[in-house]
């Protein structure tokens, strides 16, 4: 099953009129109408409302907010409302409740704070559902369902430890077979019954926090295990609704949120749809590598853009303003990688508690001539203007790169060679070099089919599982070129060092052999040359410093420093028909650059503006086979550049020749019709 059906791109977000009395809700569907919202996010936070007690359940406030929806002409993603428990279940059963990484159990309160292994929570959530989808799955209005909310967070409690048991059994078989992948011999660590293990905790195997624990594999287990248990409550829920509905089933993810494995949730959804907050001083390539991550979840399938805020968040210690044009930009920036609905949160401003001073579409004071109204109004008019133009459309990516959630676990949990190395940052430093040279890219779990591409690009693939190498080594066989970096290919599925040269079963595509590696403090640079003649550059590189000896491989890069100064950094080996990249280093930004321009320029994979910075481009292709060309510019001045493609602007209706003058303003955006 895929996305919602509808005429066009959904505009709208969450929206919470029970917070109200329903005189304001006459005022919203004004407002509403101003702003061309046509679809809003219901009922996520409503459990306390439609099951006031146990053995109670009342709809009725529920069913007149549907129902003025209905007739307002607007769509519904109906929640299930079980996103947090309500007071009466955990005074009722403690147990329901959630034991944090310190051992502590937490009473009521917040909204992560629901233990995924409870019995009465999976049949009481359950139930829930059932009776929601039951209620409402006849009403024309609602197009999707919508299971909890943000799902995350971990449990430690005796009823998780006891689930982690039963899934090490079912993962292992035998205790023997655990032991072998836990190294259990270290520390006198040998089990002899399951029920002598533990959830790795502060008090067990952890020290520091939650990323020092003196065993990889068990810790590596319990994150899977806990990522599972959460699938286990979107997939009893699902489960509830489909005796009642075939409509289409989501739950909002978080982009790179480390404690969910997206990927192995993601067969289990029918659209992925995901929350764009982006970090204070992150850039544009982040949120494009967070939306291509949302769209490779279901093999390239169009996503909702479930939330975002119109202006500012609240929750941080600093929550900056989006300055004018940055709500439209970013939100067209979804558009242009996959995004086949536009939401924000919120669209009314709550009144109190913690979101009180959250970005709404509608402030406290229930204007219309607000900036930040009158720029979602003119988003929405654009939307509307669009019609489905690019619904269902789909991105021509050449180049792949790989996002794995165990290499991630795996990496930061490691005891050497430095705890400074973050898988995100890591990752985020390749996609900025694929953006800046302006290639579309499908952001792919290790598991997806790799045939189609150029190029794949595997940055800090620690972790490597199964036939992995062996499907990597065939893309550069054909032709192909895969890209990889320190620290990649260093141990199996249980966190195991290979026994085998580094980089393990990478090394025959990559050509190299390392046998020692350097880690410096962050203010460490060793100066790295990379490329001769006049192709020749000097960077920087710091935090790990590879000894990489080629076996097959050719030198592109050399440390300028140390005692290895003259020593590889980066090579190139000859493979099939194609090339193994490798990268022993962090290099800094410009470094990873022209790292990855190289790779690319051979496949002409390069973009239409690769050298105007701040310039992103775009290309998603309609069902009909019409090509959309998306232009950006998140710079702080306009930019000029010559068309490339014939075409209409959709945004303006202005046609376009190849080789027409381009003029994009700060905030700019083009989408060109072809």
């Amino acid at each position: 099953m895929s996305l919602p059906i509808t005429a066009k791109v959904p505009f709208g977000g969450d929206y919470n009129p029970e917070q109200w009395p329903e005189s304001v809700w006459e005022a919203d569907d004004r407002l509403f109408e101003l702003a061309a919202i046509d679809t809003v996010t219901l009922g996520v936070f409503d459990w306390a409302l439609t099951q006031p007690a146990p053995d109670r359940y009342d709809f009725s406030l529920l069913d007149r907010i549907v129902d003025r929806a209905n007739r307002r002409g607007r769509m519904i993603c109906l929640a299930t409302g079980t996103g947090a428990h309500p007071a009466w279940l955990a005074r009722a059963h403690p147990e329901v409740t959630r034991v944090d990484f310190e051992g502590r159990r937490h009473r009521f309160g917040q909204r992560h704070n629901s233990c995924p292994s409870s019995p009465v929570f999976r049949r009481l959530s359950t139930e829930l559902a059932h009776r929601v989808a039951g209620r409402y799955a006849g009403n024309p209005a609602v197009v999707a369902w919508h299971v909890g909310n943000e799902f995350g967070g971990a449990c430690y409690c005796d009823l998780c430890a006891a689930g982690f048991r039963l899934w090490l059994r079912e993962r292992y078989g035998t205790l023997a077979a655990l032991n072998v992948a836990w190294y259990t011999t270290f520390w006198s660590h040998t089990f002899s019954d399951w029920d002598e293990i533990e959830p790795p905790s502060a008090l067990t195997e952890h020290w520091r926090g939650p990323d020092h624990t003196a065993f990889q594999g068990i810790t590596l287990d319990y994150r899977r295990f806990t990522s599972e248990a959460m699938l286990t409550n979107f997939c009893d829920e699902k489960a509830a609704i489909r005796e009642a509905s075939d409509l289409p089933v989501t739950t909002n993810f978080m982009g790179m949120y480390r404690p969910i494995d997206y990927h192995r949730w993601a067969e289990h959804l029918d659209f992925a749809s995901w929350d764009n907050y982006p970090p204070e001083g992150s850039s544009p390539a982040w949120m494009g590598l967070n939306h291509d991550l949302m769209r490779g979840l279901k093999g390239g399938q169009p996503f909702w853009l479930m939330e975002q805020t119109p202006s500012m968040t609240a929750c941080r210690d600093v929550n900056p303003l989006k300055p004018p044009g940055v709500m439209r930009l970013w939100s067209w920036q979804a558009v242009a990688h996959g995004a086949d609905a536009v939401l924000f949160f919120q669209l009314r401003a709550s009144r109190g508690a913690s979101e009180k001073y959250h970005g709404a579409v509608v402030g406290h004071a229930g204007r219309a001539d607000t900036r930040v109204f009158r720029e979602v109004a003119e988003l929405g008019a654009e939307l509307h203007r669009l019609g489905d133009a690019t619904l269902g459309a789909r991105t021509p990516a050449r180049v792949a790169l790989l996002f794995d959630w165990d290499s991630w676990w795996a990496l930061e949990m490691s005891d050497g060679p430095s705890r400074l190395v973050r898988y995100q940052q890591v990752v985020l430093a390749y996609y900025q070099a694929l953006w800046d040279a302006g290639v579309d890219v499908d952001v792919v779990a290790v598991t997806a089919d790799l045939a189609g591409y150029d190029v794949v690009v595997a940055p800090a693939l620690h972790l490597v599982d199964g036939d992995l190498a062996d499907r990597l080594a065939q893309v550069a066989r054909r032709g192909g070129s895969v890209l990889t970096t320190f620290l990649s290919g260093r141990v199996d599925v249980d966190g195991n060092a290979f026994l085998a040269d580094v980089p393990g079963p990478l090394a025959p595509l990559t050509g190299v052999r390392v046998d020692e590696w350097d880690a410096r403090a962050a203010e460490v640079a060793n100066p790295v040359c990379l490329g001769t003649g006049a192709d020749r550059v000097e960077v920087a590189a710091r935090l790990v410093f590879e000894l990489v000896v080629p076996v097959s491989a050719e030198v592109v890069g050399s440390y300028r420093a140390d005692w290895y100064a003259g020593t590889p950094a980066v090579t190139r080996n000859s493979y099939g028909t194609g090339h193994g990249w490798y990268v022993g280093t962090a290099l800094d930004q410009a470094g990873v650059c022209w790292v990855v321009r190289q790779v690319l320029a051979p496949h002409g994979l390069l973009g239409p503006y690769p050298d105007v910075p701040g310039l992103e481009t775009a290309v998603r292709v309609a069902p009909d086979g019409t090509r959309l060309l998306f232009l950006l510019n998140h710079g702080t001045d306009a930019v000029e550049v010559t068309a490339t493609v014939a075409g209409v602007d959709l945004l303006t209706d202005v046609r376009v020749a190849v080789g027409d003058p381009l003029r994009l303003e700060p905030a700019g955006v083009a989408v060109i019709r072809g």
